[in-house]
């Protein structure tokens, strides 16, 4: 977690609202901090990469508060709450679940011990960050009801979590269950005034490709069919428009492709 004490006493400056975004050290997560900040909003955000966090800190000022720690962790998802409320004196209403792992390859020929860390990270470790979040913005409607605040749970998806992709089959079915429990809280919590928003981006160029074993030709080939392709920043776009909404209007699942991408 951040060294730096004097980014942990309360900011002074005002804030629309404040976010917690997981996986923020690159790809969407670190496009959609840089977008959230530039929009007024404080953002907590989490990684492994305390450098990379510290960087963020350094550039966008007391806006960005970094917490490092692997975001599986319970203790680390309690921090970023309570960093929060430590840094920007108020409470996170938005959530960001972003942080997962890419893995490619067929089903038939996926290590299954590498199968078992996908599930922890994509499935167990989104499911107890929105579950968390869906804890702690339930008490808060207590304090901040609903329509006259928003509440917001953004879940990062893909496209290959609703078609079946040969070469990333494993993968994709984290993603499948991890929209599931998305549309399964929008339905058990948006009633009560918090929306769970599902986005699904199509292919984007980031570390994603290299940390899930695609090779260079593989994504020589994307660019090739469908490019130019999108980045983390036109995702980050679409959260922002959609969290700009008035807490009345839900857009629930929102699908971010290249154009020229046909399939999936």
């Amino acid at each position: 977690m951040s060294n730096d004490k004097s980014k942990i006493e309360s900011s002074s400056d005002n804030y629309d609202r404040i976010a917690i975004i997981t996986g923020a050290t690159s790809g969407i997560g670190e496009a959609t901090a840089r977008k959230l900040v530039n929009s007024g909003i404080g953002v907590i955000g989490s990684g492994r990469n305390q450098e990379k966090l510290n960087i963020l800190e350094n550039e966008l000022g007391n806006a960005f508060h970094g917490v490092t720690g692997d975001i599986t962790d319970k203790l680390v998802q309690d921090e970023l709450f309570a960093r929060a409320i430590k840094h920007f004196g108020q409470e996170a209403t938005i959530v960001i679940a972003n942080a997962g792992r890419g893995l490619g390859g067929p089903v038939s020929s996926t290590d299954i011990a590498k199968f078992e860390e996908l599930i922890q990270i994509n499935i167990l470790g989104a499911f107890s960050l929105m579950q968390k979040a869906a804890q702690k913005m339930l008490d808060n409607l207590k304090q901040r009801p609903y329509p006259d605040f928003a509440a917001d749970i953004v879940v990062i998806g893909s496209l290959v979590g609703r078609n079946i992709s040969p070469f990333s089959a494993v993968y994709g079915s984290t993603k499948f269950a991890v929209h599931s429990l998305a549309e399964a809280l929008r339905r058990e919590i948006g009633p009560k005034g918090i929306r769970v928003t599902l986005v699904e981006p199509g292919i984007t160029i980031s570390g994603f490709q290299k940390a899930a074993g695609y090779s260079d030709k593989m994504v020589n080939e994307f660019d090739e069919k469908f490019g130019p392709i999108i980045v983390g920043e036109d995702v980050a776009l679409a959260i922002d428009f959609m969290l700009r909404q008035p807490p009345h209007v839900h857009i629930s699942d929102i699908v971010v492709r290249p154009t020229r991408q046909d399939y999936p």
